[in-house]
């Protein structure tokens, strides 16, 4: 029988940091995507509240709700062989102080297998970070550009201020996070406190500098619908494969080629 393969650990993670190996993360939100992708080898799957946008059709993360991130969660941690599963808390339940986000974060644990959770923000969640962390809930903390802040941030913009970055970073470090997603960084300065720091960092829009980098699988294989954002580079058009293959299907249909003798029962 073929082995099992082993694996992928907040230590794991740790030790490709020391080691300099890059850690590949991309998103997931169903059994059938996160199986093909664990196959493939990446090493963490993230259940993002952007199925807000990418599953749901909104314009933002906010209306993503816990009950929908459970439900995507167990999806992909019983597909998941290898790759460490990582959900996103949605809005608000990060932001509800730290006796509430610690409810919130337990929940998604029990509930759904996943070995994670990633917050958004940094120095003012230092504290909220720490409880998750001592009460054994491994914490990503996400910095630069924060989707569910979008509104307060004056929309989806390249984040440069260098002080408060470094100053969330720190934080997130010292209180316990194990890793650090920088989103929409210059990749000067990602790349500063990737060097910087003891934790790995994943980048996404940050430049290649980071510890590893994510993106939304959707948009990697090409099935983005609308703005292709300037940090993404497809490597396939399935979007359009899909298109055709669908109209060759509604063909097959409507002049009776399908279903064939071969496709029927006796």
């Amino acid at each position: 029988m073929p082995s099992r393969p082993k694996p992928v650990t907040i230590a794991t993670l740790a030790k490709m940091k020391r080691d300099q190996q890059r850690v590949s993360m991309l998103t997931a939100y169903d059994y059938t995507f996160a199986t093909w992708l664990d196959q493939a080898g990446v090493d963490v799957l993230l259940v993002g509240d952007s199925l807000g946008m990418v599953v749901q059709g909104n314009k933002t993360t906010l209306p993503v709700t816990l009950r929908d991130m459970i439900y995507h969660g167990r999806a992909v941690v019983r597909a998941a062989k290898r790759a460490l599963v990582m959900l996103d808390l949605p809005f608000p339940h990060g932001q509800l102080g730290v006796h509430k986000t610690l409810q919130a974060a337990a929940r998604v644990m029990k509930l759904t297998g996943c070995q994670a959770v990633k917050l958004e923000g940094g120095a003012e969640q230092a504290e909220t970070i720490a409880a998750l962390v001592s009460a054994g809930i491994p914490v990503m903390a996400h910095v630069g550009l924060r989707p569910q802040s979008v509104h307060a941030l004056g929309g989806y913009r390249v984040q440069r201020d260098a002080e408060r970055l470094r100053r969330d970073a720190m934080a997130a470090q010292t209180a316990g996070a194990f890793g650090l997603l920088i989103e929409c960084v210059p990749s000067q300065l990602a790349g500063e406190l990737t060097a910087e720091l003891d934790i790995p960092t994943i980048g996404i829009g940050a430049g290649p500098n980071c510890d590893g980098q994510v993106l939304v699988t959707q948009d990697l294989l090409g099935l983005t619908i609308g703005h292709v954002p300037k940090f993404v580079r497809p490597m396939a058009n399935l979007g359009e494969q899909i298109t055709q293959v669908t109209e060759q299907f509604n063909t097959s249909v409507r002049d009776g080629s399908f279903p064939s003798e071969q496709e029927s029962f006796e």
